[in-house]
């Protein structure tokens, strides 16, 4: 579904801060997989994000999305097809506009729908019951401003967005990092819960091994740019967090 071949990326080529951030890099994950991506910090792990989001061009290399080449594709076009979550709970939201008027934004970006003046009757009614499912108490507050709701409830939100017409690939940036422990951990339920309901395929990056083996079904390891470990099925249900810090450390 999601396909990586030799694909490559060197930032500040020709100077002395040249980095190769991806090395030839090849995989595929297949429909409905839910990916955990760990790696320690300038591993890889966001230049690959960034690379299938269309931040930049790859170097060389081919990357394929439900069988369709989106190596040269703009960035805006791949947000029709690509949900993401950064670390960063104020990131990829309007803080100024409502909670209805940002749902409303992701609506139409996702569905290709026409610029409309206000929110249509049917349409706040949906975004109700998606809020609803949350268990924030958002559905009572359409009208609130992104910027005035906490780090967790935005976060949520952002989450709802990116899954309001489900996508095809999905991928979260260490989208709890920020969070306090018990607000990242219902961020992660709610996650959990959204992606098995509509059986989205998703990478998660994460610095947790614990998380790392609970999420998912599939863990990728990165390091200087190339995948290091790719582990699913029996042998990663039979992986523990300390044999996956001593690959880790390795």
């Amino acid at each position: 579904m999601l396909s990586f071949t030799n694909v490559s990326k060197t930032f500040n080529r020709g100077t002395p801060n040249q980095r190769t951030a991806l090395d030839n890099v090849s995989f595929v994950i297949e429909e409905g997989e839910f990916v955990t991506l760990i790696g320690g910090n300038g591993a890889g792990k966001s230049t690959l994000l960034n690379a299938i989001s269309g931040v930049f061009l790859t170097d060389s290399g081919r990357i394929s999305l439900d069988s369709k080449d989106i190596t040269f594709l703009p960035e805006y076009k791949r947000a029709r097809n690509i949900g993401r979550l950064f670390q960063d709970p104020m990131k990829g939201t309007a803080p100024n506009m409502t909670i209805a008027e940002n749902l409303a934004l992701a609506y139409g970006r996702a569905t290709r729908a026409p610029f409309r003046i206000g929110i249509g009757k049917k349409l706040l009614n949906t975004f109700r019951e998606k809020l609803a499912l949350l268990d924030l108490g958002l559905e009572d507050r359409l009208k609130t401003k992104m910027g005035l709701l906490s780090g967790g409830q935005r976060q949520a939100v952002t989450l709802l967005m990116a899954t309001l017409c489900t996508p095809t690939l999905l991928m979260l940036d260490e989208h709890t990092a920020a969070l306090d422990p018990a607000t990242g951990e219902k961020v992660l339920k709610l996650t959990k819960e959204i992606i098995a309901q509509e059986n989205i395929t998703t990478i998660m990056i994460t610095h947790h091994m614990a998380d790392a083996l609970e999420m998912g079904n599939r863990t990728m390891m990165f390091n200087d740019g190339k995948i290091v470990l790719d582990i699913k099925g029996e042998e990663r249900q039979q992986l523990t967090v300390e044999k996956l810090n001593d690959y880790f450390y390795m």
